[in-house]
């Protein structure tokens, strides 16, 4: 508990403990620039690392770890194409990779000493920022710039096609609903864990008499850590969804 009655925001971590040993330091003031980014690449290392383990020596009868990692990569191929159809398995890698990467984040924030980078809108908008890009560009590319350009107008056709207003103002409702995704995608994610992180901070600061507490917000944030994570990741999908729908 912090000292005169003040609650801590947020649970000490590695990074900040370092910072604090080195006070004063060019390194100190390093790492308290990039904490979120070490955080998040302790993340990548241990994907990385798996991913490198269960498919290092793949045979037709698998291992637990192989197994485990099929059942994952399965089940994440059948939710993205159960929404953007058969073609949906070219987006599974990137998706499904996000869909790990923000639930790794959520959940590190539980192991003493760790935090979550999600917790961050920095980190935040930068997933939700390659979000953004991927969908303007699998748009153009799948339905070249003139194509593209009819799809922000609402493909007008017959008389609306010859009413400029029209095609104006959905172009216009359009773009700005481009970029209000990425800046929903952020919010949502980034408050959330940041709240949770707080709960979790609060919680630790009652002691031995909070430990039911602890464990119960514990408990909660996992849950939301995962729900937080699907619905990053379907509205992702959905987003590809619509700049695809021409197709369907």
């Amino acid at each position: 508990m912090a000292e005169a009655g003040v609650v801590r925001q947020e649970l000490p971590n590695l990074v900040t403990f370092l910072a604090e040993k080195l006070e004063g330091t060019p390194f100190a003031h390093f790492l308290h620039i990039w904490e979120n980014v070490i955080f998040s690449l302790i993340i990548v290392s241990i994907i990385s690392l798996v991913a490198y383990l269960a498919s290092r020596k793949s045979t037709l009868v698998p291992g637990r770890l192989q197994a485990f990692a099929e059942l994952v990569v399965g089940g994440l191929d059948d939710f993205v194409c159960g929404i953007l159809g058969p073609k949906g398995s070219k987006y599974t890698p990137f998706i499904g990779t996000l869909f790990i990467y923000i639930l790794l984040m959520n959940l590190f924030g539980l192991v003493p000493f760790m935090k979550s980078s999600t917790s961050s809108l920095s980190t935040t908008a930068a997933l939700a920022i390659c979000v953004f890009f991927y969908v303007q560009y699998t748009g153009l590319r799948e339905m070249g710039p003139l194509g593209y350009l009819d799809h922000l107008m609402g493909n007008p056709r017959g008389i609306i096609a010859f009413s400029i207003f029209i095609p104006i103002i959905l172009f216009v409702i359009h773009i700005i609903t481009e970029f209000v995704r990425p800046l929903s995608l952020t919010l949502r994610l980034g408050s959330n864990i940041l709240a949770e992180d707080k709960l979790l901070a609060v919680s630790a600061g009652f002691g031995i008499g909070g430990i039911p507490l602890l464990l119960f917000s514990m408990f909660l944030m996992i849950l939301s850590g995962l729900i937080q994570a699907v619905v990053f990741s379907l509205l992702s999908t959905v987003y590809f969804a619509l700049a695809l729908s021409h197709e369907e």
